[in-house]
């Protein structure tokens, strides 16, 4: 479970993420501050593994204070303005959460957050501890993919687009980077600018994949791959 703090200039905004934190399995506990200078020497003592933020606050923003951690826990920032929802992004938040939100949106965001962490602290090396799911930014947060829910990835220069039903998702990284954060076996570099899931291939014909109503080619350099993973 995770151990939690709670910045904020609002007296009622904290006693709610109390409230919330009560009610959630995935918080160990929660402590709300709304002075910056003493949520930062509980931050300084260590142990905290997520902080909730409000990004306007009259002493200091919310930013400004997170910039300000030398080693800053995960973040998940709380606030009635979401023109900031790029910034945040930009400081690699978990989650960005618009006032006022329900109980079952904060939760979700806790158990985003506790997922990551477990993502996080496991061997890169081991291709067995990957978990099930891929952890990527986007949409102002940090986005969990299901590995059985990914079709198909297309590379774009410096960006992927992850098709795992419903809206793609777009995402800074290369198609190498996210190759290496897939459990071996399932998925399959077929293109400079393609990787497939294995099990979502419906047929290989004359250099191209049949998948998800998709017609996939296959670059020379990776076609012996594919052709034995095919058993052709």
């Amino acid at each position: 479970m995770l151990t939690a703090i709670a910045l904020d200039d609002e007296p009622l905004a904290l006693q709610l993420l109390q409230a919330y934190g009560n009610q959630t399995p995935a918080l160990a506990s929660i402590e709300t501050f709304s002075d910056a200078g003493q949520a930062a020497k509980r931050l300084q003592a260590g142990e905290v593994d997520l902080l909730f933020l409000d990004i306007q606050m009259p002493d200091i923003s919310g930013l400004q204070f997170f910039n300000s951690l030398s080693t800053p826990p995960m973040v998940i920032f709380t606030t009635a303005f979401a023109e900031y929802a790029a910034e945040g992004f930009n400081l690699d938040a978990v989650d960005y959460l618009v006032k006022p939100f329900e109980l079952e949106r904060f939760q979700k965001a806790v158990q985003k957050a506790a997922d990551y962490q477990r993502f996080l602290q496991m061997d890169p090396q081991d291709s067995n501890q990957k978990g099930d799911s891929l952890f990527v930014k986007a949409e102002y947060s940090v986005v969990k993919i299901p590995f059985d829910d990914i079709v198909l990835i297309e590379g774009f220069d410096d960006y992927i687009k992850i098709h795992a039903g419903g809206k793609p998702v777009l995402t800074l990284m290369s198609l190498k980077g996210v190759f290496e954060k897939l459990p071996q076996g399932k998925f399959l570099r077929v293109h400079r600018s393609y990787i497939i899931a294995l099990d979502r291939a419906e047929s290989l014909r004359r250099g191209q994949i049949s998948i998800a109503g998709r017609q996939v080619p296959v670059g020379d350099r990776y076609l012996a791959e594919v052709r034995a993973a095919f058993g052709t």
